[in-house]
Formats: structure tokens, sequence, C-alpha cells
């Protein structure tokens, strides 16, 4: 079922790639999002009446948090241990959220460049409990650029 015109993304089919390479379909993602600083300043028009005027400013770099199930993903872990442990010169890698439709075509791409992982927590371990394990990452980029 591809989307019609004025169809709505869904939020169930989404992964992330790295560098180009998917290595994870995840279970959530929040807090991605673009800031810039705004620059207001007044002035007087022509008419002598005091006007506001707003304009944008600095870009602000940003993070996002995505859980995934914890699985053995190699690239994953070789991402997060690289950026924990500060070797920053290839931690640092351009990262894409991505959205899919029905049939697994990318119809939206959130592009995070330089990204790395600053944060990472692991849920509960319980002795006696069936539930799947997950790990909630907090990525760090400098720009990012929605397609």
């Amino acid at each position: 079922m591809s989307l019609q015109p004025g169809d709505a993304l869904t939020s169930h089919n989404f992964g992330l790639q790295i560098d180009g390479v998917m290595v994870e379909y995840l279970a959530e993602v929040s807090g991605l999002s673009i800031e810039q600083d705004v620059i207001e300043y007044q002035q007087v028009s022509s008419q002598g009446k005091p006007i506001t005027k707003k304009l944008p400013g600095v870009k602000k770099a940003g993070t996002c948090t995505v859980v995934r199930g914890m699985t053995q993903s190699a690239a994953f872990n070789q991402w997060i241990t690289e950026s924990i442990n500060g070797v920053m010169g290839t931690a640092r890698k351009n990262a894409t959220i991505m959205v899919m439709d029905y049939q697994n075509n990318p119809v939206k791409r959130y592009n995070m460049r330089n990204a790395w992982c600053s944060k990472i927590d692991t849920s509960t371990v319980k002795a006696g409990e069936a539930s799947a394990l997950t790990e909630t990452v907090t990525i760090t980029f400098e720009e990012l650029v929605i397609e």
C-alpha cells in the first residue's frame, strides 16, 4: 500500500543509517529538533513609529534520543564504544533517521551531520522477568538537514 496524496506518514516504520548503511531499526525516536537564535532589534519607521524586527541568528547543534532493542549490531555497538571512549576521529559520523512507508520505501530523512553518542542507558535487568532489553542512546549532532 503506497501513500496517496494527503496521507500522513505513520510512526511505526523507521530506522537509523550510519554513513549510508542501515544499522538499526528503532523502537523510538524523541527530541529530534532544529533550533536557532532569534535576533531582535528595534528601530523607528519613516513615520516615526517604533517597530521591532526579528532576524535569524546562529543555528544551534542538537540532540535526539533513540531507543533500540539490545542487539548485537556490530556497527552500532562500535559507534557507541568509540563515542563514549572519546575516539572522536572515527566516532563522528553522518547519521540519518529514515522514515519509511508501508512498503519500506524511504519517504523522509533526518540527516544528522557529525553525530556521535553522548549517553547510553540500558533497561532494567530483572531475574524472572521475560521482557525485551532496550538501550536508550542520546545522539549529539552539529547540523540537521531534513529531506
